[in-house]
């Protein structure tokens, strides 16, 4: 009777642990796969992002053009935007932007659009319209400085603004900022900074 259940016994025996690992090996493949799925979408959302400058801007077709990367690693995305698009304004040849987008079937959709400021260095503060207006309207003894191209300071400019072009502030430096390290220097130019 003991050999019988023996022989009975270990078949059974064996083929219940060929299922648990059967069983933890399936297991183990699907936390594989739902953790490769995971890191998939991850990578996805990341790579959801373009950072750049905008070559081109079509309302007609809705579609924005941005350049990504430097030199001859650059590459241009075109995306489809549609009236759900916040921040299309920023959507401007030659301007700085991220550009946060979606995959619809085939197309890829510009979410939201911003403009990429610039970083301000340690000591600088931004101020907005209204705080520069009350300082000219008060007539705040300061420097205001134009910083952009002279044919664009000669079109038109801020009252008392006068033009400190990017090109001469990196040729002259210090030469043309005031000598009094006192004086308030405000500093503008023609796009979001």
């Amino acid at each position: 009777m003991k050999n019988h259940w023996l022989r009975l016994g270990i078949p059974l025996t064996l083929l219940a642990v060929t299922l648990l690992f059967a069983g933890c090996a399936r297991d183990t493949a699907s936390v594989a796969q739902q953790e490769q799925a995971s890191s998939a979408q991850t990578e996805k959302q990341a790579a959801a992002v373009y950072t750049g400058s905008i070559v081109g801007k079509s309302n007609k077709a809705q579609t924005v053009s941005i350049e990504v990367g430097k030199g001859a690693d650059a590459q241009t995305y075109m995306l489809k935007f549609d009236d759900d698009t916040t921040g299309i304004e920023h959507a401007e040849p030659g301007e700085a932007a991220i550009i946060n987008w979606e995959q619809r079937g085939e197309d890829k959709f510009a979410v939201d659009i911003k403009p990429k400021l610039a970083t301000l260095p340690e000591g600088v503060t931004e101020i907005d319209v209204d705080e520069l207006y009350q300082l000219i309207e008060n007539d705040t003894p300061m420097v205001l400085a134009d910083a952009r191209p002279e044919s664009r300071y000669n079109q038109a400019h801020l009252p008392g603004a006068v033009n400190l072009p990017v090109p001469l502030l990196t040729e002259k430096k210090e030469a043309v900022l005031p000598k009094d390290k006192d004086t308030l220097l405000i500093f503008y130019c023609g796009g979001f900074t």
